[in-house]
């Protein structure tokens, strides 16, 4: 959770990629020869289905992570999907219906499904639940009692006290005591019951505010406890809790990528980005999910988002052609009141209307999951840079990519490690000749890209 964002009357929980389970063993950065995840952020299940079909599937995306589908507080704000009153999937996206058939559908298009999984709190108020559930702070029905939240009633307030960050309320939300057996099973149960409708993994919603040990407990008592999930640890320089603290459990989300992609692109050069990654202090790639923007940062500031045009548009252009961490791309829609929620209640008749920004099918960023795809495994080489905004690098004999943040169109030629051939640039679908030394000669225009892979040869 970004600790600075405190929503009117209720809270407000950072988003990460998580990815897929694979029996017999626990990844870091999802297996499979597809590892990129779009984020269909408070998107309903009947839509992200289609989505799966029309789009993902086709563009080569591996996963697409879905809101928490967990019974909530009601009310029109976005964050009220992050206030669950039970473990019934029966929230604003959908039924229990709705969402089995998501998956089979997303299933049946090649790309699994990544849950949001609010487990360190439930609501901070009274009422009835999305599905007819009635609550209280601190009662739920047949599923939690007073007894089984953390004594500490008071807000988180001191990031320094590792006690307070993981015993006390995030933004006055009733902390459950997940060092507690039965909660540990009810959360589990509520996992399990995800992993029998065929979720593939998890994403770990405010896991800097429950014990590592606490997570491993709860991951073991799954009916698959090898199954993938990545957890929100939000790196604070000098903070008792630490992000590494929780490689043990599966990967965890890298914030440091996406704050300092900000300032790159903002106000440094692009050059700087030569040893991106490990070479910055960031934890190894192997454990690390990655993003441009999630819900929280492009609210609060911290990140790039979709107002940024080619700032935003050419940070995840390298991201995806970076191979670094697994890629999370932020899809979601417009806002000014940094509260609202999803319009149409989460119903996307078509992207692109109703203020849904579908940055995921910006053809920018659609195609270079192909190439992500095809360039996995090879290592950066073949780096030039102008000491600016203009870089270029390759992905050893698999693919190329140019991008120019020049405020000017830039014409040279390149060397890569290519073999000789026609190949086409997927950024606009223009061809381009490579010679028998691995050359090319290209213009580019000011804040324009150029992305080459074997095995793109047309159009």
């Amino acid at each position: 959770m970004a600790r600075s964002r405190i929503v009117s009357s209720a809270a407000a929980l950072t988003a990460v990629t998580a990815a897929l389970m694979a029996p017999g063993a626990a990844y870091a950065s999802p297996p499979g020869t597809k590892d990129v995840t779009a984020v269909l952020f408070e998107w309903n299940f009947a839509s992200v289905a289609k989505e799966c079909t029309n789009t993902l599937g086709p563009a080569g995306y591996g996963y697409v992570q879905v809101s928490p589908p967990a019974e909530h507080i009601q009310g029109s704000q976005w964050w009220t999907s992050y206030q669950p009153v039970s473990y019934k999937i029966a929230g604003r996206l959908g039924d229990r219906t709705a969402f089995t058939n998501m998956v089979n559908t997303c299933h049946a298009a090649g790309v699994k499904v990544v849950v949001d999984t609010v487990i360190n709190h439930m609501s901070a108020g009274s009422g009835t639940g999305t599905g007819g559930s009635s609550y209280t702070k601190y009662t739920y029905p047949g599923l939690y009692s007073s007894n089984d939240f953390d004594d500490c009633t008071s807000q988180v307030s001191n990031y320094s006290d590792r006690w307070n960050v993981q015993h006390c309320e995030l933004v006055g939300l009733a902390d459950l005591d997940t060092g507690e057996s039965y909660v540990r099973g009810a959360i589990a149960g509520y996992m399990n019951d995800l992993l029998t409708l065929g979720v593939d993994g998890f994403r770990i919603d405010a896991a800097k505010h429950i014990d590592t040990a606490d997570l491993a407990n709860i991951k073991s008592r799954l009916t698959n406890p090898s199954v993938y999930w990545k957890q929100e640890a939000i790196y604070g320089s000098g903070e008792a809790v630490q992000p590494t603290e929780y490689t043990g459990n599966g990967d965890v989300q890298e914030f440091r990528y996406a704050y300092d992609l900000k300032r790159v692109f903002t106000n440094e050069n692009l050059a700087y980005l030569k040893n991106y990654g490990e070479g910055w202090g960031y934890m190894s790639s192997s454990v690390s999910g990655v993003f441009v923007d999630n819900h929280d940062t492009e609210r609060n500031g911290s990140t790039l988002n979709y107002k940024n045009g080619a700032d935003y548009t050419l940070a995840n252009v390298f991201m995806l052609a970076y191979p670094y961490g697994a890629p999370d791309i932020n899809s979601g829609y417009e806002w000014s009141d940094i509260d609202a929620g999803p319009p149409s209640g989460g119903s996307v008749s078509a992207c692109w209307q109703n203020g849904w920004k579908c940055q995921h099918a910006w053809p920018e960023i659609l195609r270079m999951v192909g190439f992500r795809n095809a360039t996995r495994g090879a290592a950066v080489g073949d780096w030039w840079d102008n000491g600016g905004d203009a870089i270029a690098f390759g992905r050893g004999a698999k693919g190329y990519v140019a991008i120019n943040h020049e405020g000017g169109s830039l014409t040279r030629t390149y060397q890569t490690s290519l073999p000789a051939g026609t190949y086409c640039n997927v950024q606009n679908n223009t061809t381009v000749a490579v010679n028998s030394g691995g050359q090319f000669t290209a213009t580019l225009g000011a804040n324009t890209a150029l992305a080459i892979y074997a095995g793109k040869s047309s159009c």
